[in-house]
């Protein structure tokens, strides 16, 4: 067996890994680099890295605040470089319509309760809870990815992301 070291990558240090393909065809794959995606977007941007039916894996690079997000199905987030912060309130009237899946922006800010905030680092994860409504925070240039159901927000930019 050959000997493997793990690296973890960050934002401002990553490398494109590669793909041992052993008796099948490469086209039937298809791999992208969190960070590298991150890199390139603008902040907030929902960018699919992976996707499984109807669910997505969206590479975000955090930076400053987003605008404020909720969704009618749990979500869940990891922090893969940098901290961020999000902030939780029950969206009242800004809520997102009923029978629409993936993230949704919210037409203005929340003016139900207050509900908390959870500050993340490299490897925290958070549920975003159905019904609540989000916003992110960073100071600094962050990543995180986000599990959702593919929606109006989720940007499919495959031929642009993907290696084969």
């Amino acid at each position: 067996m050959g000997r493997y070291t793990t690296v973890t990558g960050s934002l401002d240090k990553f490398e494109r890994g590669q793909l041992t393909i052993i008796d099948d065809d490469p086209k039937h794959y298809c791999y992208s680099n969190v960070f590298e995606v991150a890199s390139k977007s603008k902040p907030y941007d929902k960018i699919a890295v992976a996707r499984n039916l109807e669910y997505v894996i969206e590479a975000i690079r955090a930076e400053g605040t987003s605008d404020w997000l909720a969704c009618n199905h749990d979500e869940f987030v990891v922090v893969m470089d940098g901290e961020v912060t999000i902030s939780f309130a029950e969206p009242g009237a800004a809520a997102p319509p009923q029978g629409k899946d993936g993230t949704q922006r919210l037409s203005g800010p929340p003016k139900g309760k207050k509900m908390g905030r959870i500050h993340l680092k490299r490897g925290h994860q958070a549920l975003l809870p159905k019904g609540a409504a989000y916003q992110f925070s960073a100071a600094r240039p962050s990543v995180m990815i986000q599990q959702t159901i593919l929606g109006e927000l989720t940007q499919q930019k495959w031929a642009e992301i993907c290696t084969s």
